[in-house]
């Protein structure tokens, strides 16, 4: 085993004991996600709670700045129970970020909160964060305060709902993101100038019975006329669930990875032309 299994496995066994202590909390119920993941709770006001799952890299140093990753889940992420952001089709979205693989070379924090049910993102025709995403914000505002994090390379993902969000938050604050993920979601742009100031990766399948592939061509043709910095990948015969396809995409990490907001100039928005959507 490398040092890194070893370490996680110390870590298991640590949290497998603190686990015990408390009594509450029986050995069964102890997931593999509750060792990764701490399990916290925003609570602004009586009425305004929101529950997030944080990805610590092991080892944390204080005194070196990490990436963060912010993950918005999809539809069946939603609820109360701070679980199901984590399960189901958003597997992939929350894992891939924690593999010992991409933490090797990309120690990041991994930011994944709960939307609860009934509720959601953002939506296209108002796009705007819903009071929800606005308590994100918040709660990535609070992971910034308590960790050493680098404000130049925060990254946004999110697929299907998620996707919603990710759409709203980069037309909102354009000048927060290094790069952004966007999986099966569409938009109306009211901000392209503030999206042509981040570089983005979109996927989507030719077979979504969710988001019509005309309109994420559509909308792939409205960032080239605004020589946005993006990338469309399009599959062929794949539906809803292009998450399966995207993260088995090579160039996925080296491609985030190479995005740093100190790195891009002011007038990046308007400079350079961007990767020819397939089939726009």
């Amino acid at each position: 085993m490398g040092t890194g299994g070893i370490l996680r496995g110390l870590v298991s066994a640590t949290l497998f004991c603190l686990a015990l202590a408390a009594g509450p909390v029986r050995p069964a119920e102890l997931s593999q996600d509750d060792v990764d993941f701490r399990k916290l709770v925003f609570e602004k006001s009586k009425d305004q709670r929101l529950n997030y799952r944080l990805f610590v890299p092991l080892g944390y140093d204080a005194s070196r700045k990490y990436p963060l990753v912010l993950w918005l889940h999809g539809a069946n992420g939603r609820g109360s129970d701070n679980v199901t952001q984590l399960t189901g089709g958003n597997v992939l979205g929350t894992h891939f970020w924690i593999s010992h693989e991409v933490q090797n070379t990309f120690p990041a924090f991994v930011l994944v909160p709960q939307c609860p049910t009934g509720q959601s993102w953002s939506e296209p025709e108002l796009n705007r964060p819903s009071p929800t995403l606005l308590l994100v914000m918040e709660v990535f505002a609070k992971t910034q305060r308590e960790f050493s994090i680098d404000p130049d390379r925060i990254y946004l993902a999110g697929q299907s709902m998620g996707g919603l969000g990710v759409w709203s938050l980069v037309q909102t604050y354009p000048q927060k993101w290094a790069a952004a993920l966007v999986l099966c979601a569409y938009d109306n742009f009211s901000n392209l100038l503030g999206i042509t100031m981040v570089p983005l990766w979109l996927f989507q399948g030719d077979a979504d019975p969710v988001v019509p592939v005309d309109t994420v061509r559509e909308m792939a043709r409205a960032l080239k006329k605004q020589h946005a910095n993006f990338r469309y990948s399009e599959y062929h015969h794949v539906g809803h669930d292009v998450w399966t396809r995207a993260f088995a995409e090579p160039d996925l990490l080296p491609w985030l990875t190479s995005h740093v907001r100190r790195d891009r100039p002011a007038s990046e928005g308007q400079l350079g032309s961007p990767t020819p959507p397939q089939n726009p």
